[in-house]
């Protein structure tokens, strides 16, 4: 690569790092990047699950005080994620390319829609959870530890987690906003708190994956690009939380939906 290629892509890391900690989908920056600079789709996905896993420490990190007190509901669902995952990265590493080039575009298509359609769903969950708790008068009780869920909405969310998981293991776009809307349609918590668990399981999700295809197909990655996005990642994620929501969001939504375009219309024109 030349050198304004890797500054390039060391920007696009900044980018899906910090936009990961916020609302998520910060592949949809580095992975049309990555492809738009001769990366193939399939050592592109492999290369940015590897080097977006600093950002994905960072941004949980940051969201260590909306975690307190999930922790038991965090281990219940991490084997789920780790399973989920597992499955998505076989069948990148198994499914012909051409297979992959064919699927991503409709992944692509409902990332964005979930990327634009995710201020309406945020404000329903925050009213939804607000109306609860004024109803319960438990408001306290849920911030602090959660409510606890009755044995079929808790196996509903282990089913959620998995599938999202081998979406995630298998092209992570927007793995994270698809996340979130699921477990805010079965989970009481407050959106941040949402967040926080969502960070937690797309790490394990992206670690999981991420290790996969390391031991299985370290020779198709692209090492310099994993540097890239891992440097940008770890800034971006660090500061995501603080910088981010300071960003207009329909200006990074906008700038979100266009690289995805650009992605699709790259794909399908190989």
């Amino acid at each position: 690569m030349e050198w304004w290629q890797i500054a390039l892509i060391v920007l696009a890391g900044v980018g899906a790092g910090g936009i990961n900690a916020v609302v998520g989908s910060g592949t949809l920056i580095t992975f049309p990047a990555l492809v738009a600079f001769g990366v193939p789709p399939v050592v592109a996905t492999m290369s940015n699950a590897v080097g977006l896993i600093p950002g994905n420490i960072a941004s949980s990190f940051g969201y260590r005080e909306e975690l307190r007190g999930q922790w038991r509901r965090i281990l219940g669902f991490v084997p789920a994620s780790i399973l989920g995952s597992l499955t998505g990265a076989y069948l990148l590493l198994h499914l012909p390319e051409d297979a992959f080039e064919t699927i991503v575009p409709v992944l692509l298509v409902v990332a964005l829609i979930m990327v634009v359609g995710q201020p309406a769903l945020s404000r329903h969950l925050k009213e939804r959870s607000l109306r609860r708790a004024q109803a319960s008068g438990t408001e306290a009780k849920v911030a602090e530890v959660g409510d606890p869920l009755g044995a079929g909405r808790y196996t509903l969310t282990l089913v959620v987690v998995f599938l999202t998981a081998i979406y995630g293991g298998y092209f992570a776009a927007a793995q994270g906003i698809i996340l979130i809307a699921l477990l805010g349609l079965l989970l009481p918590d407050d959106l941040q708190r949402l967040n926080g668990l969502k960070n937690v399981l797309v790490l394990v999700v992206n670690t999981v994956s991420a290790s996969t295809y390391i031991i299985v197909g370290h020779d198709r990655i692209n090492w310099i690009a994993v540097v890239c996005v891992a440097v940008g990642s770890l800034i971006g994620g660090y500061f995501g939380a603080r910088i981010g929501r300071k960003f207009s969001p329909v200006l990074l939504r906008t700038i979100i939906v266009l690289l995805g375009l650009v992605a699709i219309w790259r794909i399908l024109t190989l």
